[in-house]
């Protein structure tokens, strides 16, 4: 027969429920055999053209029949199951009766349809429910009395490289051997279960049994059923008896294959993790890209020396025949239609053109029987010899070690051995009559129960439905609530529970539930220490269930109550049909976080879905982590951009509201911390049920290289916070002095860091103050410089006092340049000095734009090092350990509240300060020296608010005595105010900077005590308010209060006013530009004026915009 290329067909779903809430647009177009698909961020790009044997529109234009089946609208192309089989099944089914080998398989990301395609859903099934259907009707229909036929069932699965037999309930630990047959060459699977069948029910049945079995696996397995590969495979025999008795056996093999999602690796964003090629996530699809990209160069002749890699995995080893061997091949990719898929869909598309390239040379399998059993016992008989003359002769090969030969010799003997017994029992089926072995299957079949079969119950008795990520898998596993009590727990316990479970967080003793006339009540079992959450809550003490409510056994196990009788108690609000999705989002909102998609960006719809993704794996996780004692904690942290490390300096904060989803991971013993990012986590995760499994497996993992442990990671440097530098005062050559908070992710201040701005030369000479300029257009085109410099820093927490460095970006000479100061090691109030140049040769708008909005961001980060814990820790389990964390972080919850709150109070002008904070959980540091450190704050904040409120007293004292007369309102309210809303640590800061106006100011008043005037000035802004209007500076200069009265007492002693009122008026001018720099300062203008002297205000312009959110 002539090389025939694999066939491809495409097919495009609807929109699901969370597309439509987002407004997804269509990408996806299809004309004819023809497939187009539009980028969303280029709109006006020519879409990309694809062309195919078959582009089936399933995307609308369809209606719903009385019996739920779905069909196409007048008029319109919608492509049905019926048509999808029409054209794909049927040419299997009738490729099979031809004795030819066939495959299908479905190909395409998690969610676009591959199930619906391959098994379909209710009333509409797919492919493999309706090939199997007509397969048997066709016989049915024979009425050749020299013809029979034979047909066999089996269903495996392949998760992490590892084959479950989903027919059988005993699988070997690390899953069934898959070997090489000798002769053909060919790979199977050893000691697969091939069921005999007789008709269209009995192979329903055997398919709701393996579904059952990937659902109850893939629960107590913790695996992803999205990561799994599913494959069907159906041995059809046609016995043909000739005129002369001979009989002739046409076989063929159909192959059924619904592979994982196709999510390209790099999609999730796991970069740089030491782990990332041990895992084997996507390993099988990684290789069938890999084996179909050879085969398309193979058929195209492109490459005349080629070796297919089919042994990279274990799928592509069972899929060899069906890619370039003796079978004909059918590719269906299912493609999803939304804008935010486009590079998942795109990539599946170009897969499929690749695959359509693939050409295979089937034949048909026609042998007489006689001829097969005489083979196969010949084959034997050499296999014999072969073992019992002492094993294979192996011949000395090129660079192979003796031992490397001695291991290649044990294993292609254990494979002859594998071989010998699979011969000897397809010659002892043959002994047997079909008759007998269609008998046995029948009864097997009849006991086989896989829960929710009986729905006559259904609407008679309350019962428990499970719920499954994978919609193939939700509603599979029915447990009836029988009156009176059911018990919950695992199937190890003394009595055996009523509901048996296994996996993380089960307990022996789980719960009861208990049925009184169909009164559905719960109890968690008295110190068992059991975890059940109901409407994601936990579960505490006894609670009266509701028709619908949802319940969560451990960490993974997912049911609904359904109670016919009391349907009245469900509530109003929920949806017609419960789903996975509806109960994660329900236990998010639990936990704090927000649900709802109406009035969110796209970027932040790409975020709540991914946190939705995300929470029941870091819950799955800190299960894991407590079960295998690792002493981690896991929980979801969301990053702004405004905290992100390494900031974009190229952008105001405004337009960029991008938010990182994260985990962080702690260590409970010594509260070393490490962020992970999405990808990397999920990565993490996998191997992480990897470990578990040979945990559960029964393998001693106690001893495994801490570099192998997905729970171990080496030390790095843990960022501290960020603060932001803004840069308006360059904007007019003003050099720029602050103390800025540093603010970690979620938005509180963890320390502060000095730092300097100064327009200079190119060698970092600062300019002479000639160089200020009214109007920043003046600096266009020409060459700008400015030093930044890092003074010094005082951070809260002890635990970084091991090393502190401080890392910023700036474009210096056009280029992006990463800058480090050095560590600081051993101090909290570590002492940079660290001063770096930037060059700009020639100014430009942009730059202009960028001083006015822009800032830099500096990313403070503390050294951590693997210090010994507390011995009394090393005696708690991760469990306790986790529950001690918890405490701690309530206690440090309650005092940073109360600083918190007096810190708003200190700092009531500064509200617009933009740093806001969302806590869903508890996550504050948790270390004891940590919560000293607060206490001390909490004692500073304490004596300077004290501080305050003697010179506010003093100051109403002062008024109160004067005459009435002389007492004027708004100087008195300026006074009280300036007191009141200064902020202590800056304004002794800027006090200092004016040091020698001060002394300026004393020697005018040292003349005029000298020659015996009196000063009695009223006009509001002169007179005895020093600089900062209505207040008197002597208190943060450490001078005496007394001095004041004082001074005023002498300057009424004396005359001769106006002369001396002339001197004084010159010297306030003198002094003037540095009084309206502290006025403007103590009145927090945003903006910087343009009047000669006056620079940007700190408290204003470095404002730290951060918002988090911690979800434990």
């Amino acid at each position: 027969m002539p090389d025939e290329s694999v066939k491809v067909a495409v097919r495009v779903r609807p929109f699901n429920q969370r597309e439509k809430d987002r407004s997804a647009k269509l990408i996806i177009k299809m004309q004819g055999q023809m497939t187009t698909i539009a980028n969303p961020e280029t709109p006006n790009e020519e879409p990309k053209s694809f062309s195919f044997d078959y582009s089936y529109w399933s995307h609308d234009g369809f209606q719903e029949k009385s019996d739920g089946v779905l069909e196409p609208a007048g008029g319109s192309s919608y492509a049905s199951q019926r048509r999808v089989f029409e054209d794909l099944g049927q040419g299997v089914l009738d490729n099979a009766f031809e004795g030819y080998n066939c495959s299908l398989f479905a190909y395409g990301q998690t969610g676009s349809g591959k199930s619906y395609s391959m098994v379909g859903y209710g009333q509409n099934k797919g492919i493999v429910p309706i090939t199997c259907d007509e397969m048997f009707k066709t016989m049915d229909k024979n009425a050749d009395p020299n013809k029979r036929f034979e047909v066999t069932f089996s269903m495996l699965e392949i998760y992490n490289e590892q084959v479950r037999d989903l027919l059988s309930k005993d699988n070997p630990k690390g899953g069934l051997n898959v070997r090489q047959n000798p002769k053909l060459g060919l790979f199977y699977v050893e000691n697969l279960k091939r069921v005999p069948v007789g008709s269209y029910a009995e192979i329903e049945k055997r398919t709701d049994q393996g579904t059952a079995s990937r659902t109850v696996a893939s629960t107590n397995m913790n695996a992803t059923s999205s990561r799994a590969h599913t494959v069907v495979t159906i041995t059809f025999d046609q016995i043909i008896k000739s005129e002369s008795g001979s009989e002739t056996k046409k076989s063929s093999v159909m192959n059924l294959v619904d592979l994982a999602g196709s999510e390209r690796a790099d999609s999730t964003g796991a970069t740089g993790d030491r782990l990332k090629e041990g895992a084997n996530i996507n390993k099988s699809l990684s290789a069938l890209g890999n084996v179909i990209s050879a085969l398309a160069d193979l058929s195209m002749g492109t490459k005349k020396k080629i070796m297919v890699p089919y042994r990279d995995s274990v799928l592509t080893k069972l899929l060899q025949n069906a890619l370039g061997g003796n079978s004909k091949t059918i590719m269906i990719a299912a493609l999803s239609p939304a804008d935010i898929n486009y590079d998942e869909t795109l990539s599946t598309l170009r897969y499929a053109d690749r695959a359509k390239k693939i050409k295979n040379k089937a034949v048909v399998n026609e042998n007489p029987l006689d001829k097969l059993i005489r083979e196969l016992k010949e084959e034997n008989e050499r296999l014999k010899k072969a073992m019992e003359g002492g094993g294979v002769v192996m011949q000395e090969g090129a660079g192979l070690t003796p031992e490397e030969l001695d291991k290649m010799r044990k294993q292609m003997e254990e494979d002859i051995r594998a071989q010998l017994m699979a011969n000897q029992a397809m010659i002892a089926e043959n002994a047997q009559s079909w008759d007998d072995k269609l008998a046995e299957a029948r009864t097997e079949t009849e006991k086989i129960d896989v829960g929710g079969a009986d729905n006559s119950r259904k609407s008679k008795e309350a019962y428990l439905i499970n719920l499954n990520e994978d919609p193939m898998l939700s509603g599979v596993i029915c447990h009836f609530l029988n009156s009176g009590e059911t018990s919950v727990g695992r199937k190890d316990a003394s009595p055996v529970p009523n509901i048996c479970l296994s996996g993380l967080s089960i307990q022996k003793q789980h719960a009861v539930i208990f049925n009184k006339k169909g009164v559905i009540e719960i109890e968690s079992v008295s110190g068992s220490g059991s975890k059940t959450k109901i409407n994601g809550i936990p579960l505490t003490g006894r609670k009266a269930l509701c028709h619908k409510d949802r319940i969560l056994f451990g960490s993974n196990h997912m049911y609904v109550l359904m109670n016919p009788l009391k349907p009245e108690t469900a509530d109003n609000s929920l949806p017609k049909e419960i789903t996975w999705e509806y109960a994660q989002k329900e236990i998010a909102q639990v936990k704090g976080f927000a649900t709802g998609s109406a009035g969110l960006s796209k970027e932040q719809q790409i975020v709540q879905e991914q946190v939705l993704e995300i929470l029941p794996m870091v819950s799955e996780v800190n299960a894991v982590s407590e079960e295998l004692n690792k002493q981690k904690s896991f929980e979801v942290v969301l990053i702004s951009a405004a905290a992100q490390e390494g900031g974009d300096i190229t952008q105001s904060h405004a337009s960029n509201d991008l938010v990182l989803v994260t985990v962080k991971m702690k260590n409970l013993l010594n509260g070393n911390t490490w962020l992970w990012e999405r990808g990397k986590f999920i990565t993490r995760r996998y191997l992480i049920q990897e470990l578990y499994q040979k945990f559960l497996d029964g393998e001693n993992i106690s001893n495994i290289p801490k570099e192998q442990d997905p729970f171990w990671e080496p030390t790095e440097d843990v960022l501290i916070g960020t603060s932001n530098l803004f840069l308006q005062s360059l904007s007019y050559c003003l050099d720029f002095e602050d103390t800025l908070n540093i603010s970690d992710y979620k938005g509180q201040e963890e320390g502060h860091l000095k730092v300097k701005l100064e327009p200079c030369d190119n060698k970092g000479k600062p300019i002479d103050e000639e160089a200020f300029v009214d109007d920043p257009h003046e600096l266009l085109n020409k060459p700008y410089h400015f030093k930044l410099t890092v003074e010094n820093a005082n951070i809260h927490k002890s635990r970084f006092s091991k090393g502190i460095m401080v890392k910023y970006s700036v474009k210096n000479n056009g280029k992006v340049e990463e800058v480090k100061t050095p560590t600081v090691k051993n101090t909290l109030t570590p002492t940079f000095n660290h001063s770096k140049v930037i060059s700009i040769p020639k100014l430009k708008q942009e730059n202009l734009d960028f001083f006015e909005s822009g800032c830099i961001t500096l990313s403070i980060y503390g050294i951590q090092e693997d210090t010994m814990p507390d011995p009394k820790l090393l005696k708690l389990n991760t469990r306790e350990l986790r529950e001690a964390s918890m405490y701690q972080d309530l206690r440090a919850l309650t005092i940073n509240q109360e600083l918190r709150q007096m810190e708003n109070m200190e700092n009531s002008t500064a509200n617009a300060s933009g740093r806001r904070a969302t806590m869903f959980g508890n996550e504050i540091a948790s270390d004891t020296s940590h919560l000293k450190t607060e206490v001390v704050l909490l004692q500073r904040k304490y004596e300077r608010l004290q501080q305050k409120e003697r010179r506010m007293q003093q100051i109403c004292e002062e008024w109160s005595k004067k005459p009435d007369g002389e007492k004027q309102f708004e100087p008195f309210y300026r006074a009280v105010s300036a007191v009141a809303n200064s902020t202590g640590t800056r304004l002794k800061t800027r006090v200092q900077m004016l040091n020698q106006v001060l002394q300026g100011q004393k020697y005018v008043r040292q003349m005029a005590l000298d020659k015996s005037s009196v000063i009695e000035e009223k006009d509001g802004t002169q007179g005895d308010q020093d600089s900062f209007g209505s207040v008197d500076l002597e208190p943060y200069m450490n001078a005496d209060p007394e001095d004041s009265a004082d001074r005023s007492k002498r300057f009424t002693q004396n005359g001769n006013r106006t002369g001396l009122l002339s001197d004084i008026n010159t010297k306030r001018e003198v002094i003037k530009p540095a009084r309206n720099a502290v006025s403007e300062y103590s009145a927090n203008k945003k903006t910087p004026s343009k009047s000669n002297g006056k620079r940007p205000s700190s408290a204003d312009n470095n404002k730290t915009e951060s918002s988090a959110c911690v979800l434990q």
